[in-house]
């Protein structure tokens, strides 16, 4: 018996398709069909209308001889004595081409603009092959994103996965099509990005069409497009179609792909609405117990190769309901990225864009991406020095309401200004976009109006960079 059981082996599933219809239940945007076999988990389905229509659909669970099917276009109108199912013997696949530059697609990973038939190279697994850990490369080199509080303090660095926290009402998809425009890597090297957007309005649609177009950026996107009257079903595809285009582009086409997910918060809504579809037992706040691991298999799609030249970088942006980043979403995504990028409601109202809170914020895998050689020598000590000078103006912001003022002390009353003109010009630049020069020559004119003996993270730049320095001098002042 021991011999049998181990020289069993596994059938190849049969291109024969079967038709079944034995549907006998459904509910939101499941059906259920009894008496199947030989049905595989993620195996594709078409479901077959009496009207002659055709849905596609996946199997999501296998149980005995019940087959639990998630159908992406809805399953309005399904009829469970007049609807044939059919399996497909393959999982979910898509094509993919060069050519997918500068094409619109919707979230199933099908062209929706009036381009030209694409002819694909290859087909694929949208589901992918996670990277064998031995030959995974750590996160290097800088992604310029013309960002200043994001270049400077948290810089993105290539293989990372970077999440943008937002809320409710600010500027995310305004902050993410300004990085599209005008994110860029070292001159010489090909760079592309791939933007997935789930459950967006017609509006928001229009307005990243326009900005793409205007600004030419389209050519070096592929823009995948799940709209917020699509089935919610699709959303949960359109993240794994995207990841599977940018691993092709980067590990077959030698490219440098930044990811743009947005809103994850959306895909999440969808996940539960299936998971409660299924009645399962929920997690924390109706979420699926499993969430932590759906969300992992996206995240940590994210990479370097040893021995390959491109590489996936993560941008996911999710909205916190009720701004509230202890929530489920933001909270998880948290536990498996490598830091995080934070919005902040009260910046916006002041109209500072973009308002990106510094302090919450965290680029884990900074130091790798950053000093001598690519982007400069100061630039670690910089951030240090702004985060710092910015921290204890924030802190006397608070004293100020208390004791005013006119109590504090000259050098207390220029750490003051210091955080006041740190909103203005490094983090509300508006639309203009920024070398990291710039970025760190503005940073050093800004320090230049805090005493030179307060600017300790920074002692060993000052007779190169600082504005008012010089060499001679540099010694009896501090």
């Amino acid at each position: 018996m021991a011999e049998q059981t181990a020289t069993a082996t596994v059938e190849a599933p049969s291109l024969l398709t079967t038709e079944y219809r034995t549907l006998n239940y459904v509910t939101g945007p499941l059906i259920f069909v009894n008496n199947v076999h030989g049905v595989a988990y993620g195996e594709m389905v078409d479901i077959n209308l009496p009207n002659g229509s055709v849905r596609t659909g996946q199997v999501l669970e296998v149980a005995d001889d019940i087959a639990v099917i998630q159908v992406f276009e809805g399953t309005q109108g399904i009829d469970t004595d007049n609807t044939s199912v059919s399996f497909r013997g393959e999982v979910a696949m898509i094509d993919v081409s060069p050519e997918l530059l500068g094409r619109v697609l919707n979230g199933t990973g099908k062209p929706i603009d009036s381009g030209p038939a694409i002819v694909p190279e290859k087909r694929l697994d949208i589901t992918g092959s996670p990277i064998n850990p031995y030959t995974r490369d750590k996160p290097a080199d800088f992604i310029e994103t013309g960002i200043s509080a994001i270049d400077g303090l948290n810089t993105l660095v290539r293989g990372q996965k970077l999440p943008i926290f937002s809320g409710s009402g600010l500027p995310a998809n305004e902050l993410a099509a300004q990085i599209i425009r005008q994110a860029r890597v070292k001159s010489g090297e090909e760079f592309a990005i791939v933007f997935a957007a789930m459950g967006i309005t017609h509006r928001e649609a229009a307005y990243f069409m326009s900005q793409f177009e205007r600004t030419g950026a389209l050519e070096r996107v592929v823009f995948f497009m799940n709209l917020a009257d699509d089935p919610t079903v699709e959303r949960l595809l359109t993240p794994k179609v995207a990841l599977t285009v940018a691993e092709y582009l980067a590990f077959e086409k030698d490219l440098q792909v930044l990811v743009v997910l947005s809103d994850m918060t959306n895909y999440c809504e969808a996940l539960r609405e299936v998971s409660t579809a299924r009645e399962e037992v929920p997690g924390r706040r109706g979420y699926p117990g499993y969430m932590y691991t759906d969300l992992s298999t996206i995240y940590e799609r994210a990479g370097r190769i040893k021995g390959r030249k491109g590489s996936v970088t993560q941008l996911p942006i999710l909205s916190m309901p009720d701004d509230d980043i202890t929530h489920p979403i933001p909270d998880l995504t948290g536990y498996i990225t490598e830091g995080q990028i934070v919005l902040s409601r009260h910046l916006h109202r002041r109209g500072v864009f973009p308002p990106i809170d510094t302090l919450p914020c965290l680029s884990r895998l900074m130091n790798l991406g950053i000093g001598e050689g690519k982007t400069r020598d100061d630039h670690r000590a910089v951030a240090n020095q702004l985060y710092a000078a910015y921290a204890q103006g924030r802190d006397l912001r608070r004293l100020v309401a208390i004791v005013g003022e006119e109590a504090l002390s000259d050098t207390d009353r220029r750490f003051l200004r210091f955080a006041d003109d740190f909103e203005k010009t490094i983090v509300g630049q508006g639309d203009e976009g920024r070398t990291i020069e710039q970025t760190l020559d503005l940073s050093w004119e800004l320090m230049a109006g805090l005493p030179m003996s307060e600017l300790k993270r920074v002692r060993d730049f000052i007779p190169k960079y600082h504005p008012n320095a010089k060499t001679e001098d540099v010694g009896g002042d501090l």
